[in-house]
């Protein structure tokens, strides 16, 4: 191989590293998090009481007595789900059926209280509270509270039910628990070691949009480059190599006197 594609090789392999090895680096970074945590900690799992069962003496009223109600709204077209949960220790319906608007579909979901078969509204600021006091194992106190309507592609509560009541405590690490209005449940908990985990998972994904989309074509294009890179770096080993020089020496020489030798026969 001549001296020129060494030089090429070599100042390839240089600027493709030059390029993407911060990128290479954070990879490297957010491979490290990831491998050293406990998913289970990081999904907050350990600060989340799981739900209570209710009694079986209970005495509820069929769930067609709410859905009798429901098909009074207009809009309503089908029903999707019927669940039984408990809410501050009563017995509660939640609904989730499909609403027409215009062309599309939604899907929408009431709670109904399982007792009297009445319609009930979405949680109030006061029993979200009280529920996520309820499922939080934290001893640590309410610090604020916030009413979510809208959430961007960077918020921790991103793609899940709205609206929802952001529930944060003091302890441990900054705790919030996500309680959805509508469906009268807890959603999510989130802590700073998740909020760690996430941007590094924006960084290792590449999407800074949305954070989740595995698919977008900046982190395609810097598969691409990584993949040239360490080709140019396997690529450059061997053409470096001194072995590799010397085999070609080698060559070259035994190439020199044969040549030699057909010139001498002539």
């Amino acid at each position: 191989m001549s001296r020129i594609w060494h030089l090429r090789i070599r100042k390839t392999h240089r600027y493709l590293g030059l390029f993407i090895g911060i990128q290479f680096l954070l990879w490297t970074v957010g491979g490290l998090y990831f491998s050293w945590s406990n998913l289970d900690s990081i999904h907050g799992d350990h600060l989340k009481r799981p739900a209570g069962a209710m009694p079986m003496s209970l005495s509820l009223v069929s769930p067609s007595i709410p859905l009798q109600a429901l098909r009074q709204r207009p809009g309503v077209d089908s029903l999707i789900s019927i669940q039984l949960i408990d809410i501050l220790g009563k017995p509660t319906y939640q609904l989730a059926y499909s609403m027409q608007h215009g062309s599309h579909s939604m899907t929408h979901t009431q709670l109904a209280d399982a007792q009297t078969g009445a319609l009930r509204q979405p949680l109030s600021k006061s029993e979200a509270m009280t529920i996520a006091q309820q499922r939080f194992s934290g001893p640590s106190a309410i610090e604020h509270v916030q009413y979510l309507t809208n959430t961007n592609g960077h918020h921790e509560y991103r793609k899940k039910p709205l609206p929802a009541y952001a529930i944060t405590f003091r302890q441990p690490a900054h705790a919030t628990i996500y309680v959805a209005a509508q469906l009268g449940t807890v959603q999510s908990v989130r802590t700073d070691p998740w909020r760690v985990f996430d941007f590094l998972w924006m960084l290792h994904t590449m999407d800074y949009e949305g954070r989740d989309d595995m698919n977008n074509s900046l982190l395609r294009v810097f598969s691409i480059l990584g993949l040239l890179t360490i080709t140019s770096g396997f690529a450059l080993y061997f053409v470096s190599s001194p072995s590799f020089r010397s085999r070609r020496k080698a060559k070259q020489f035994a190439s020199a006197i044969a040549v030699g030798k057909r010139v001498r026969n002539q």
